[in-house]
């Protein structure tokens, strides 16, 4: 046998499986590729040097039979070296050993070995060892990529969850849009929007537990739902084009109170239909409809106290809202309405700085500012299709 590396197969064949065999003796490679041979693809190395390459190249051996004394770099060096790279450190080593201590053996098992081999070499033992160490390879590839395919299965479902629940939320809400005379923009808008200021925010002591982890995400989510309630309201109030009377905008206001009505109602519904597992991997689900039920009840208060319904001062108002009242204040004054014209970014600014304190929550609104250039972006890149002449 070569010096170097060769390889050994059955005539004729072409064994799937590969083993290297790492010995500085001549003699031992030549005993141990003639006795495998026969079922194996033999690869060989007279040296740890030799022996780290060959790891790494194809055809990738199944398993290595490591000589633990040879010289400039013994065999639980090489097996170190092939543990630290990631592209060998699965594969099996059995170290070829003469010695008999049972601490030399330990090490080696500790290390990380699988199994022993002495010399002289008893034939059965060693193809008896040999393949047992293969086919418990062999069933944890199978075990990885089982657990590779689920993953992978489990994360394709997740998306697609998730995915049919935006459909949901944004059907919900472009029902709600589609009576109030909107696009459908709106929504998109209004969401982009709270993302930018929850993304500004996430960090600041007064909004970093609201926004922690992925509550973040659902605040973002739940955002379309924020005008949900208006499905409830009369066609005559909803539609009308002109100034509301002082007791159709009262009626108009309850629509946040029948939106955060219908979130919890749902809620309370699917917690009834629910056995006790369910409820409890449900959790994700109704935090999210917390969200949402934030956002559609209270993104009409103001910050001294002067919105509706409930009349919420400060930070009594959940900070979801307090985002989404900015974003749906902004997207009104820049987008036209049947009852207005758009007003310019500059004077729609102007009217948010003066709103700071009062309607808006100061912080709220330095974030605005610090992403105005993105709100105008967004603005463009969604913008509403100009109305057909009449």
């Amino acid at each position: 046998m070569p010096a170097s590396t060769s390889h050994i197969s059955q005539e004729g064949s072409t064994p799937a499986q590969t083993i290297l065999i790492v010995d500085d003796t001549p003699q031992n490679l030549t005993v141990l590729g003639e006795l495998l041979k026969h079922q194996y693809r033999i690869r060989a190395a007279n040296s740890g040097e030799r022996a780290l390459r060959v790891a790494g190249t194809d055809p990738r051996p199944d398993i290595i039979l490591l000589d633990v004394m040879m010289p400039e770099m013994d065999g639980y060096e090489v097996f170190r070296r092939l543990h630290a790279d990631a592209s060998t450190r699965q594969i099996p080593v059995i170290f070829i050993t003469a010695m008999s201590a049972s601490e030399d053996e330990q090490l080696g098992l500790e290390l990380g070995a699988v199994d022993y081999i002495t010399k002289p070499f008893n034939p059965a033992i060693v193809l008896a060892r040999v393949r047992t160490q293969l086919e418990l390879k062999q069933a944890r590839d199978r075990l990885t990529n089982e657990n590779d395919w689920l993953e992978r299965e489990v994360a394709r479902r997740m998306h697609e969850n998730i995915l049919i629940q935006d459909l949901n939320v944004r059907a919900l809400a472009c029902l709600a849009e589609a009576r109030d005379n909107e696009t459908g923009h709106h929504i998109v808008r209004t969401q982009f929007y709270v993302e930018l200021l929850a993304r500004h925010l996430m960090h600041h002591e007064r909004f970093r537990e609201a926004l922690a982890g992925n509550r973040l995400a659902m605040v973002v989510k739940a955002a379309p739902l924020h005008d949900i309630g208006k499905v409830g309201i009369p066609d005559a109030i909803l539609l009308k084009p002109g100034k509301l009377t002082a007791e159709e905008f009262e009626t108009m206001k309850t629509h946040a109170r029948i939106g955060a009505d219908a979130i919890n109602k749902a809620m309370q519904q699917a917690i009834a239909g629910a056995d006790d597992n369910a409820a409890e991997q449900a959790v994700g689900a109704f935090a999210f409809m917390k969200a949402a039920t934030e956002i559609s009840l209270c993104h009409h208060e103001k910050w001294d106290g002067n919105g509706y319904p409930n009349g919420l001062a400060g930070d009594a108002i959940p900070a979801s809202a307090r985002l989404m009242a900015l974003a749906d204040v902004f997207d009104a004054l820049t987008c036209r309405r049947v009852y207005k014209a758009p007003i310019p970014l500059e004077e729609a600014t102007h009217i948010i700085q003066e709103g700071s304190g009062t309607h808006f929550d100061p912080e709220v609104v330095n974030a605005f500012l610090a992403c105005r250039k993105e709100f105008s972006e967004i603005a463009e890149r969604f913008a509403d299709p100009e109305p057909s002449p009449q």
